[in-house]
């Protein structure tokens, strides 16, 4: 169904829709003609206004998820309300003052990441999430331990005292002598760049036949630093915090569909995916209930935002998942906000 422009609406069509709705995205619950009549400055009837609702029903911008109840906005309803009408409200000086605070707290950036994630979550009373490619660490140390016959852990130590392990795979039979030298080159000679300096200043070295190693530990160097690439390559910086909060009281009466949702959260690669449809614009994209193959089942919004460094390239998405119902005119400049902070975290 296509949604209809706000301009096919009559003024009193529009006040009516525009009230239902965000009374609706208020308490969460269907709103009838009557509760409308008292809440609004409509001046209408009851049966006026009733008569208004079954218009905006036939549009597809209302629906009745029982015959006794009220109407709710569709997810057609939502997007029309969103892109036409709605009044954005800029975060509060506690709500920046929050998420900055956040953001600067010691710890590594991942932490500081996941501290401005998780923050945006209880601002927002969503499951707060962040993505961003994986930082490479200036590295200081490289070594190899044995673990069996044919494979060694390599560890790798950052300047910033982050330490990360990977099996790799080795000759059988090579000794702990021959990791040792290849821990030890690694650790000489490569110090002090990037995963992918070290990556050209080795390729530079074997080619220049400089490389002071036996084929063997030349083998396990190649492959120290190749694991830590491919792996940094794909695997960006995904964080999701609060899915707690997505089981609110309104939530107890939709069990079902927040099963689904804390079902779909587990599957991060699919999340990273979805964020990837954001990076490109300036605004914030707002994908609603169906209008994501996601979290269709689940009947969820996403709001996601690039994060953009200073010379304009885009280094991560920043966003929320929640209900249908969420606050966007509250929630979508806080995602703002929180994507420019994530900006200056990452300069």
């Amino acid at each position: 169904m296509t949604t209809p422009p706000i301009a096919e609406l009559s003024d009193r069509a529009r006040d009516v829709f525009r009230t239902a709705v965000e009374s609706y995205l208020d308490s969460g619950l269907p709103v009838g003609s009557r509760t409308l009549s008292k809440i609004s400055g409509l001046n209408l009837s009851p049966a006026s206004i009733r008569n208004v609702m079954q218009d905006l029903e036939e549009m597809g911008l209302l629906a009745a998820p029982h015959t006794s109840a009220g109407r709710m906005p569709t997810d057609h309803g939502l997007r029309l309300f969103v892109d036409g009408m709605m009044q954005a409200m800029e975060p509060s000086v506690e709500e920046r003052a929050t998420i900055e605070s956040r953001a600067g707290e010691a710890g590594s950036v991942e932490e500081a990441l996941s501290n401005t994630t998780a923050a945006l979550s209880g601002l927002s009373a969503c499951a707060g999430m962040v993505m961003v490619p994986k930082r490479e660490p200036v590295l200081r140390q490289f070594s190899f331990v044995p673990l069996s016959d044919g494979k060694a852990l390599a560890v790798l130590v950052g300047d910033d005292g982050s330490i990360e392990n990977r099996v790799v795979d080795i000759l059988p039979g090579m000794t702990p002598s021959a990791l040792a030298e290849a821990g030890n080159y690694m650790t000489a000679m490569l110090a002090g760049g990037t995963l992918a300096e070290a990556r050209n200043r080795l390729a530079q070295q074997i080619s220049d036949e400089r490389a002071e190693l036996d084929a063997t530990a030349r083998a396990l160097v190649e492959r120290g630093i190749a694991v830590w690439t491919e792996d940094g390559d794909n695997r960006p910086v995904l964080i999701v915090r609060g899915q707690a909060r997505l089981l609110d009281e309104a939530a107890a009466e939709d069990l079902d569909r927040v099963r689904q949702l804390l079902d779909e959260l587990e599957g991060k690669q699919e999340i990273a995916r979805l964020l990837e449809r954001a990076r490109d614009g300036d605004a914030a994209r707002i994908f609603i209930g169906a209008e994501n193959e996601l979290f269709a089942l689940s009947g969820s919004s996403v709001i996601a935002k690039p994060v953009r460094a200073m010379d304009g390239r885009v280094v991560g998405v920043v966003g929320v998942i929640g209900p249908t119902r969420l606050n966007y005119a509250r929630v979508v400049p806080m995602v703002d906000f929180t994507a420019a902070t994530v900006a200056r975290l990452l300069a």
